[in-house]
């Protein structure tokens, strides 16, 4: 029986209600309030134009078994990048839900440096949507990105999912089309204050507040608010050698507590992302 209510509330209401909003650790420890600061190979899946900052090929995973304790909203991302002389390419491919509902989204991204410092980037998705006993659909979608210095220090960031308004069949609106503004600033190299609004289609604004501080060279501390719904988040990155390990802690308004981690690797060793990050683009 509560496998049939499930699946009633997740055909009722957009999956994103009950599961994380986008891939990562280091996003959720955030609050998702990254969509300016999007800086590794994770950008794919929140605003595809921020993999063309950096220089160096990234493979980048995640995967939460059991959110809330929940193994039905099971959820996993991978994604990878490869910076070329024209600009980066990216792959990426998530998954959600369990044997009775299940999403699967294939990416292909591209981002490039196209003029002072602003990156654009384009996605397309290939969605897919299966649900036992139902069948199933699938459908490609678009996404947009954005990002630019305004100064050295403070960047502004956009991002348009599903600019296609794609759906599956003949309802409206099962690919959520979302619309994220948000700006970046580095008080210090070794700290960032992130600010966005995200808005979708026939839901309130919710606004996400967010930082990360590099208290060492090889920690990296995080936190975050963001409400619609009232949610705080909070986490450490772990850097060393070619790895990037990311852990969060995130709350849901219904649901409660959840953890979740996740893995990059840079094939290029440095002591700080967004050091690195500017000084390939002479900023430093």
């Amino acid at each position: 029986m509560i496998y049939k209510t499930l699946l009633f509330f997740l055909l009722l209401f957009p999956p994103v209600l009950f599961a994380q909003a986008d891939a990562a650790a280091r996003q959720a420890a955030m609050s998702y309030s990254n969509v300016a600061l999007s800086n590794d190979v994770f950008s794919i899946f929140n605003n595809p134009s921020g993999t063309a900052q950096y220089n160096w090929r990234e493979i980048g995973v995640y995967y939460s078994p059991s959110p809330f304790g929940l193994s039905e909203l099971a959820n996993g991302y991978a994604a990878y990048s490869e910076p070329l002389s024209f600009g980066t390419v990216s792959a990426g491919f998530s998954i959600y839900g369990y044997e009775l509902y299940r999403e699967t989204n294939f990416v292909i991204a591209f981002s490039r440096n196209i003029a002072n410092n602003f990156f654009i980037g384009a996605s397309v998705v290939y969605n897919n949507l299966k649900i036992e006993n139902y069948g199933g659909d699938a459908a490609f979608s678009f996404n947009f990105g954005g990002l630019g210095y305004i100064t050295n220090n403070l960047r502004a960031g956009f991002s348009i999912k599903n600019l296609t308004h794609s759906t599956y069949g003949n309802q409206p609106d099962q690919i959520p089309m979302v619309f994220d503004f948000g700006l970046s600033y580095d008080v210090i190299d070794e700290f960032t204050i992130n600010a966005a609004v995200q808005k979708e289609i026939d839901f309130k604004p919710s606004l996400r507040i967010g930082v990360e501080y590099l208290i060492i060279k090889y920690l990296a501390l995080r936190a975050g608010f963001m409400n619609e719904p009232n949610s705080f988040s909070a986490g450490i990155g772990i850097n060393y050698s070619l790895f990037q390990i990311d852990y969060s802690i995130f709350t849901h308004t219904d649901l409660g507590l959840t953890h979740q981690a996740s893995v990059l690797v840079h094939f290029s060793e440095f002591e700080s992302r967004l050091t690195s990050i500017k000084k390939f683009l002479n900023k430093l």
